[in-house]
């Protein structure tokens, strides 16, 4: 075991090593704890490989998180050679022993035809199963096949009720999803105030194209007030969040902007980074291994 250069005490050392010595005697508890620790680089140096070698162990013991973190690790090719096929398996292992994120990954690996054939019907059978065991990702994704009738038939209410049920749950894509039916009037009553709030739940945890939603209803007055700064604001927060819609959106702006309004937004745009910024990069470490379709997006 190479350890890293941050331990800092004897102590995490040796709880590694008798980690180690629990794992190579067949805990499972302790396999996979082992492999989390290699995947992070917690007390170790990362090392995907070794991830890979006892979360392997942890699933032959049928530890459904192993499993999972197993089939992750195959499709995408960390550590190991990647392999749909195997990826799959391994999901639906998971997803056969109750894991809801796996149920969610495996109806993309049938939506999108990797290790499995194509079928749109087994995809949405296991989003709502995902969905109903209470994964986000597998409830906005169950909203998505709704709201764009993909394997079902269109279903703007159904589509509402799925992205809220994922939204309640702080996921920001299903937020700004739930805000453009706001928006639209599609599965629901049109209500900018309620559009308005779902896209800046969704803006406040960093979500680029909320950010840019946010800035557009600044920006014409609908559901918040009608602010020109804000807008440029949320704009330029949006494009540093990925979304290339807000650079249009600000050069638009520019010419009804005074040179004072626009240094005041970039100092609001720039304040709100250094504050929210460290809270953002900490929640993106949460396990975020499930695996979204597209959005409708405004």
């Amino acid at each position: 075991m190479v350890f890293s250069q941050d331990i800092g005490n004897k102590q995490t050392a040796a709880a590694l090593i008798e980690l180690t010595q629990k794992a190579e005697q067949g805990d499972v508890t302790a396999q996979f704890a082992l492999g989390e620790h290699y995947r992070e680089g917690s007390g170790v140096a990362l090392d995907y490989a070794q991830a890979a070698k006892w979360y392997d162990a942890a699933a032959r013991q049928g530890s459904a998180t192993a499993q999972f973190h197993l089939a992750y690790l195959y499709e995408n090719g960390d550590g190991v050679v990647r392999d749909y096929v195997r990826a799959a398996e391994l999901y639906r292992l998971a997803a056969e022993h109750g894991d809801s994120t796996a149920a969610n990954n495996l109806a993309v690996m049938y939506d999108r035809g990797r290790g499995i054939p194509k079928s749109l019907r087994d995809a949405l059978a296991w989003y709502q199963i995902s969905a109903e065991r209470g994964d986000p990702t597998g409830q906005s994704n169950l909203a998505s096949m709704y709201f764009s009738g993909r394997g079902v038939r269109r279903n703007y209410e159904a589509a509402a009720k799925w992205f809220r049920a994922a939204a309640e749950q702080g996921l920001p894509a299903a937020q700004n999803d739930l805000a453009f039916l706001y928006y639209n009037g599609e599965g629901v009553p049109v209500d900018y105030g309620e559009s308005a709030r779902w896209t800046r739940l969704a803006a406040e945890q960093g979500y680029g194209p909320a950010q840019v939603g946010l800035g557009y209803l600044y920006e014409q007055g609908k559901g918040v007030p009608l602010d020109y700064v804000k807008a440029c604001m949320w704009y330029s927060l949006g494009v540093r969040g990925g979304d290339s819609r807000g650079t249009e959106k600000l050069k638009s702006l520019s010419h009804i902007m005074t040179p004072e309004q626009i240094t005041k937004a970039a100092m609001l745009a720039d304040g709100w980074s250094r504050q929210q910024g460290s809270a953002i990069l900490l929640a993106a470490k949460a396990r975020p291994n499930a695996k979204s379709l597209d959005a409708p997006g405004r």
